[in-house]
Parts: structure tokens; sequence; C-alpha cells
């Protein structure tokens, strides 16, 4: 069976650090474009950043840039989102999404995860 799972999201104060994880299964991640996005409450589901199969790391939202960033491991099939300085406003539900040709979007993507819940407090 092919998918992705996400992990590693909980509770953490404001300016923490998170690790969030996604596990492929029935493909590898090296071969697959793998974007991470997250819905707040109330709000609309958007990209983030995402990894192409030659490495190349693309940002979708700029909030993020050099607080966050991507990186594969092929022997764990797993793709992780780094996340330091989390503020309140990172609060969200994340998803991590495979897609062979391009990176994955809200609507084209041949994989989505469950999602794993970031919450930001103090």
């Amino acid at each position: 069976q092919w998918h992705v799972v996400e992990s590693g999201g909980g509770l953490v104060q404001p300016g923490g650090s998170l690790r969030l994880s996604c596990a492929a299964s029935g493909f590898t991640v090296d071969n697959y474009n793998i974007g991470w996005f997250r819905q707040a409450p109330g709000k609309v589901r958007e990209g983030l950043l995402c990894i192409r199969p030659s490495g190349e790391v693309t940002y979708d939202e700029d909030s993020v840039k050099g607080r966050w960033t991507i990186s594969r491991d092929d022997v764990k099939n797993t793709v992780y989102l780094q996340m330091n300085s989390l503020d309140k406003e990172d609060t969200a539900r994340y998803f991590c999404a495979a897609r062979s040709s391009y990176c994955p979007t809200l609507r084209d993507y041949d994989y989505w995860g469950q999602g794993t819940q970031v919450t930001v407090s103090s």
C-alpha cells in the first residue's frame, strides 16, 4: 500500500523547535517531490516548501524561510521538516504530500498524509 505518514507534532513553547517526519511506504522519496503543507484553525490550507528528487528545495511560504529546513533520509525513506523559532501563528495541522512529476500542490498530488498537529503555546 502506497502512502505517507506524518509524525513528530506536539505542544511546544514559542521560540522552540520541532522536527516533523514524513515516512513513505510503497515508493521511494528520492524519486518523488515531497512537500509540506499546513492548515491553521479557521484558515485555508497552504503550501510551505518542497524538496525535489535532486535535493533542490523550493519555498512557497516566505515566513518559514530562514527558520525551517527540509531534508531527506533515503535510507529511512523519510523526509523531515525541521522547524525552529516557532511562533504561535505556526499552530496548525501539518501535512506532507508526494508527487512524482512536480512539487505537490493542494490540488495535484499522488499521496497525501493524515497530518500531525503542532501547537505553539506558552
